[in-house]
């Protein structure tokens, strides 16, 4: 039957279906993720924030949920949610956890102008050559983010859930990879666990490993809690520098681990730079909430 005598069969039938007092289906609605909440937040200078919580279902822990925040919560926070909500079935340990998500107001996977300027340090001077054709990008607002993060959608989140504080893990990939490690580098003992994917060290002339020398230098002079630190990266990154960067970072910290370092390192073969958080789920949880 050609395609235009089925549509007007179909149209016909329809309309006899109608005339006869049959009520149409009714209109698709959106999916709503289970055990799921968002909330709006704004930083102490007035950005706003779109908040994501992924919470289970029953009494919460003795001494309060373990938390993993995640950065880049419009694109990746669903994929964290259900695989929390599906280890239920096997690991009640990590299904009885939060996952805290910081996104941005937007129905966009990213903000991208947000998320550069809230991950990024300032330019080197004079700005470096590699980086000229995001010039006109603000950035230069990592320490203004950090403090967000810490002093004001940590206490918010204790506020509104009981939360364990010596528990709280954070992931970030890309950009918000190399923001994980500023912050491991500038907070170490802010949280328990730090999972930085496919990390852009390479970003401004590689200006975090200043970071990585000053805090070697301060933990050889005297060592103190850091958080556990887990790289991961694919082997097929749209740069190889995120994959050579890690695996060169995995090796200088593996000397640390006579002050207190421990660290992992892994790299999932066949995959590139967008595929890396997703294959990194089920990893970054375990390692946030297993014990030790």
């Amino acid at each position: 039957m050609h395609a235009l005598s089925r549509w007007l069969l179909f149209t016909a039938l329809l309309l006899t279906v109608c005339a006869n007092g049959a009520t149409p289906p009714p209109a698709p609605t959106g999916y709503v993720l289970p055990e799921s909440e968002v909330w709006d937040l704004k930083s102490a200078t007035g950005e706003p924030y779109k908040i994501l919580v992924s919470r289970p279902k029953g009494k919460p822990p003795e001494k309060g949920y373990p938390v993993l925040y995640v950065l880049d919560g419009n694109t990746i926070f669903a994929s964290f949610a259900e695989q929390r909500r599906l280890q239920q079935l096997a690991d009640k340990d990590i299904n009885n956890t939060l996952i805290v998500a910081v996104g941005y107001p937007t129905e966009e996977p990213y903000d991208y102008a947000r998320r550069m300027n809230d991950f990024t340090p300032a330019w080197q001077d004079p700005m470096p050559a590699s980086e000229k054709p995001f010039e006109k990008w603000k950035v230069g607002g990592n320490d203004r983010f950090a403090s967000f993060l810490l002093e004001v959608l940590r206490p918010e989140v204790a506020k509104r859930y009981p939360v364990n504080p010596d528990r709280q893990s954070l992931f970030g990939h890309s950009l918000g990879g190399l923001f994980a490690l500023h912050l491991f580098y500038q907070h170490p003992d802010a949280f328990l666990a730090i999972i930085a994917a496919s990390p852009s060290i390479y970003w401004n002339n590689s200006s975090i490993l200043q970071e990585e020398r000053d805090f070697t230098a301060r933990l050889a002079q005297a060592p103190f809690r850091t958080a556990r630190l887990l790289l991961v990266v694919g082997d097929r990154e749209e740069t190889k520098y995120e994959m050579w960067d890690a695996e060169a970072l995995a090796k200088r910290l593996q000397p640390l681990s006579a002050y207190g370092v421990r660290s992992q390192f892994e790299e999932f073969v066949w995959e590139e730079h967008l595929g890396v958080p997703t294959r990194a789920i089920t990893g970054a949880l375990r390692f946030a909430f297993s014990w030790p």
